[in-house]
């Protein structure tokens, strides 16, 4: 199996059987810790940066949530008027997002359990991957997008962990703990290296900074 199908097998057992009920709390609006609290605002900050480069009117696109965990991201495509396909390695995540829709969006947005780069999940207008190609190697990275575009016909906004000494440190320090005692590791990444294994171009969109949520938001296009 390629380091791609490992590493995406990984990311499936930790939401699938360790880390739901966690996620499932930190993307809600339940009250959590500090560090989860920045974490969560963090990600918040992050979804309305990356929906700052779509059109605010969206009827009559589709776009594909990539990675879509809960289904926030693609809730707020469907109030714009989206079209929206939602698909998760998790199929534990996948239903919660389910659960979560509201049921004026029922019809306008369909989840899915599977791999994001599925040729057939169809053609798209735009795609939004956050945080879900942040446990992935840059020739993994490069493969995605490079088969995504080829089915996008405007832009695929994505995230990156970016390449800090603060989260150098931390995969570094990672990597010396057994894989079964911690959840898959977060690959840091320079957006210039990165767009060398990436068809078409590669612009970076904005930061976000929040206690322990690092996070940088690119878009590709071809």
């Amino acid at each position: 199996m390629s380091d791609y199908g490992l590493t995406r097998d990984r990311v499936e057992t930790y939401f699938d059987r360790t880390a739901t009920q966690t996620w499932e709390r930190l993307t809600s609006h339940e009250k959590v810790s500090r560090i989860r609290e920045t974490v969560r605002k963090g990600r918040d900050r992050m979804r309305a940066l990356m929906l700052s480069r779509l059109p605010d009117d969206l009827r009559g696109a589709r776009v594909l949530d990539a990675g879509c965990g809960t289904g926030a991201m693609a809730a707020e495509l469907a109030q714009r008027g989206a079209q929206v396909v939602g698909v998760d390695i998790s199929p534990q995540l996948i239903d919660i997002a389910r659960r979560r829709l509201h049921p004026a969006q029922a019809g306008q947005v369909d989840f899915r359990a599977g791999d994001m780069s599925d040729p057939a999940l169809g053609r798209f207008d735009f795609v939004m991957a956050m945080d879900s190609l942040i446990y992935y190697r840059d020739a993994d990275i490069g493969r995605v997008l490079g088969n995504l575009s080829q089915r996008t016909a405007e832009g695929i906004v994505f995230t990156v962990a970016p390449r800090t000494p603060f989260l150098m440190a931390f995969w570094t320090l990672g990597k010396v703990f057994p894989r079964s005692d911690r959840s898959p590791t977060m690959v840091p990444h320079d957006a210039a290296r990165l767009a060398r294994h990436c068809p078409g171009s590669l612009t970076k969109v904005g930061r976000i900074t929040s206690g322990f949520y690092i996070s940088e938001a690119l878009e590709h296009r071809p």
